[in-house]
């Protein structure tokens, strides 16, 4: 440790430390911009740079300072962020300079450049990354600086400061496109006397200014339009990652060297049209690439999203709205274990918040009355009431339901088989480029080349990669339309995977009605009735929903205090310095029912006023659903409620089934567990509300709900009950995406096996190179498309 009176310089850049806490390898740094240049030459070998002369580098901290001042605003960064708490920031930054695999991998892994980073997640079809910092010790302006210093600088807009936008195809592209479709047109014009050998004496006297003309043309389109391709490049080669725009650099530089040459010594008119025509056609399938990636993230986050709802407070009356109703200023309320969908501000209530949907930390924190709550907090108590301070675009809100689930699966198979591929795939190119060029030497330095630059440009794994995220993409597009709802896309290949299904009995394959309820016992009085209905409305579940509903509108609130809910039990709290419990017969009374209706008690100061039943109805065309899941699948039944139902069950489920009851929440964990050791994969389907849990546990957790807003964040699946009939529908769509994706990689190593046998046997120009290579994967795209939603297509019609 350094003393306070010792002077620290900057290994970096020579500047005063202000304090020694900013270090590496022993090296103290004036800044983490500093910091982070060190890291990442020391990574790749490169700290030779420092021998060449003491502290050499640009001070990174004077760079930037003024650049990003605004980030250290608090008006903005209340703006900019979708989640903060007292040690960490949630952010969410639209990277446009996201294309490959490298990409992906660089900022999936920045926590390795800065350890206060804790984890960073890449939508790659929407070129987004969402990244979770201790802000304490990392500032926003400071991890922005960082992703710039690695070449990924966020576009931040006015817009964005006040509401999300939908992004639109890059301009800079289209110059790009222009520019090369402009230079293409021209060389091609000039050259028409060359290429039909019409006049050569003429064309002869005016070829070499041509070619002066050409070059003029075709340099901006080399060093402009082909830019971003140097770039990636580089940046890979610097990371020792090579990446897919590596050879295609190499060819575009190749050519342009090669004919430059040609023109300056006079020895011939070069390939300009070659790199010309080659970059406009790489470009252009670069904008239908982003073309298609923006109407398929319109799609997923404008019409595949579930439907959350959220209770309005209007003059002390509840209403029932979809979120996207919200208001700033609106004030709603939030009872025991709903999702809080918005950031607001407290104005009545003891709130206690879990945030492990949003941070994975249990520990409830304690708000005061006007403290701000933000979206993606769990109420653990009684009813708040809060008032709206921002909507939330629910893409935001899915977002915390996909990063919240941290399960033991490994990364998904078809991602992992990508990634492997790309990895060997450019080295593979670049060694076949080399072999094909030494193998054409005889015919010339110039044919040489331009097969050289045909295997570089007509080898693309870019049809490899959009395979599965297009495929699963629209899997979850077509079951958003049928109210299933996927947490991410990996969730398609683990319900490919199934062949154990554990149901739960109550809300899962039975439902309630409020005309199926019915109260015995002392004649409920108005204060009780308001005690009662005060109490149900704390809690979310559907039993005390129904008898919220069985009391009535024109009821009075009273202030509960102490509320608890046990769950699979019941729910208590004290009102006027009064106990009241309503729950199972279990918890209250200590006794089993064996009625075949479901009991709930309602006990006053520890006296049993009367008992709610509640008719069990199965679901619509259950039976049906049952006897086509048995012939695929081995099923299982846990349920908390008494064995009464076992022998009606039985008539619905096969004999190999297992039947399972008076199975705590603790049970039904150790049940999935216990099948998980068994190398099965369990599809867990459950209400969500006591099976979070075993939900969590299963490879595949589904919450049937009927009232989404209050759906398990544990769960990977939600389904309307309305849906819950074409459960099997859903399972067949996975299994045939799998099979799609397969396919659609098949076509893709045929593609590049039949591109790659001409382009080393010189069948194959650059340009046609060029050519093909968006081709493949428009073809891609295309055959996923049609065959995804023809499937769907066909199941809607079963």
């Amino acid at each position: 440790m350094k003393s306070k009176s010792e002077k620290i310089n900057c290994y970096h850049c020579g500047d005063k430390c202000l304090s020694d806490t900013i270090k590496s390898k022993d090296k103290f740094f004036c800044c983490l911009g500093c910091r982070t240049v060190f890291e990442i030459l020391e990574e790749n070998e490169l700290c030779n740079y420092y021998s060449l002369e003491q502290m050499p580098g640009i001070n990174m901290k004077s760079q930037k300072q003024a650049r990003f001042d605004y980030l250290s605003q608090e008006e903005v960064i209340e703006k900019l962020i979708d989640f903060r708490d007292e040690s960490i920031f949630k952010v969410q930054f639209y990277l446009p300079q996201i294309h490959c695999s490298a990409c992906l991998w660089l900022l999936e892994n920045l926590y390795k450049l800065n350890p206060t980073i804790l984890e960073s997640r890449v939508n790659f079809l929407k070129k987004e990354i969402r990244i979770t910092f201790e802000h304490s010790t990392l500032s926003l302006k400071e991890l922005v600086e960082l992703l710039t210093s690695l070449g990924y600088e966020p576009k931040i807009t006015l817009d964005q400061l006040d509401q999300e936008t939908k992004k639109t195809t890059n301009k800079r592209l289209s110059y790009q496109i222009g520019l090369a479709g402009f230079a293409f047109g021209n060389i091609m014009l000039m050259s028409l006397p060359e290429y039909f050998g019409l006049d050569v004496d003429s064309f002869r006297n005016f070829s070499h200014w041509f070619s002066w003309i050409n070059l003029g043309l075709a340099t901006p389109v080399a060093f402009f339009s082909g830019q971003d391709y140097f770039k990636s490049a580089f940046k890979s080669i610097q990371l020792k990652r090579l990446n897919i725009d590596v050879p295609i650099a190499i060819g575009i530089l190749v050519l342009f060297v090669r004919s430059s040459y040609e023109v300056i010594s006079s020895t011939g008119t070069g390939y300009f049209d070659s790199l010309c025509g080659l970059l406009f056609f790489l470009l252009l399938g670069r904008i239908f690439q982003e073309k298609i990636y923006h109407q398929l993230s319109f799609e997923r986050d404008y019409r595949s999203y579930f439907p959350i709802s959220i209770t309005l407070l209007k003059e002390n009356l509840e209403t029932n709205i979809p979120i996207n109703q919200i208001k700033k200023g609106d004030k709603i309320l939030i009872r025991n274990g709903e999702l809080i969908p918005v950031d607001a501000y407290l104005i009545e209530g003891l709130a206690r918040i879990d945030n492990s949907f949003a941070t994975g930390e249990s520990i409830p924190i304690h708000k005061n009355i006007g403290d701000k709550i933000y979206a993606g907090g769990r109420q653990i108590g009684e009813a708040i009431r809060l008032e709206v301070i921002r909507p939330l675009n629910q893409s935001k809100l899915t977002q915390l339901w996909s990063s919240y689930a941290n399960k033991e699966a490994s990364t998904a198979t078809f991602s992992k088989m990508t990634d492997q591929i790309s990895e060997w795939f450019t080295p593979i190119i670049l060694l076949l480029a080399i072999v094909a060029g030494i193998i054409h030497i005889n015919s010339g330095i110039g044919k040489s080349i331009e097969v050289v630059s045909a295997v570089l440009i007509v080898a693309c794994p870019c049809a490899l990669a959009l395979a599965a995220p297009f495929t699963f993409g629209h899997a979850m597009r077509w079951l958003g339309k049928q109210n299933c709802y996927l947490r991410e896309a990996s969730v398609l290949e683990e319900m490919a995977k199934i062949n154990h299904i554990v149901f739960d009995k109550t809300g899962t394959l039975t439902i309630s009605k409020q005309e199926n309820t019915s109260y015995i016992g002392e004649p409920l009085t108005q204060e009780m009735q308001q005690a009662l209905f005060s109490l149900v409305n704390q809690s979310t579940h559907p039993l005390s929903q129904l008898i919220k509903k069985s009391l009535g509108s024109n009821i009075s609130f009273l202030k509960v205090q102490n509320f608890k809910e046990h769950n699979g039990k019941g729910i208590k709290g004290i009102i006027d310095n009064i106990n009241y419990r309503l729950g199972s017969t279990q918890w209250i009374q200590n006794k089993s029912s064996q009625d075949t209706k479901t009991e709930v008690v309602f006990e006053k100061n520890g006296t049993v006023l009367g008992v709610f039943n509640f008719k069990n109805e199965y679901r619509k065309n259950l039976k049906q659903l049952i006897s086509s899941l048995s012939k695929k699948f081995v099923l299982t039944v846990i349920s908390g409620d008494n064995q009464a139902q076992k022998v009606v069950l039985q008539e619905y489920f096969p004999d190999n089934s297992l039947l399972l009851f008076n199975q705590s929440p603790e049970d039904k964990l150790k049940i999935i567990r216990s099948l998980k050791n068994q190398n099965k994969q369990v599809m867990m389907v459950g209400d969500g509300l006591n099976d979070a849990g075993a939900l969590r546990e299963a490879q595949v957790g589904v919450s049937v709900t009927e009232d989404v807003n209050a759906f398990s964040p544990a769960c990977d699946i939600i389904i309307s009950g309305r849906k819950f009939e074409h459960l099997q529908q859903f399972l067949k769509l996975a299994k045939s995406s799998k099979n799609i994706v397969i396919l659609s990689f098949i076509i893709s190593f045929l593609y590049n096996i039949v591109g790659l046998s001409y382009a080393m046997q010189g069948l194959l120009s650059p340009v046609f190179a060029a050519i093909l290579m968006p081709i493949s994967s428009i073809t891609v795209v295309a055959f996923v498309s049609i065959a995804v939603n023809l499937r769907g297509w066909q199941l809607s019609k079963k």
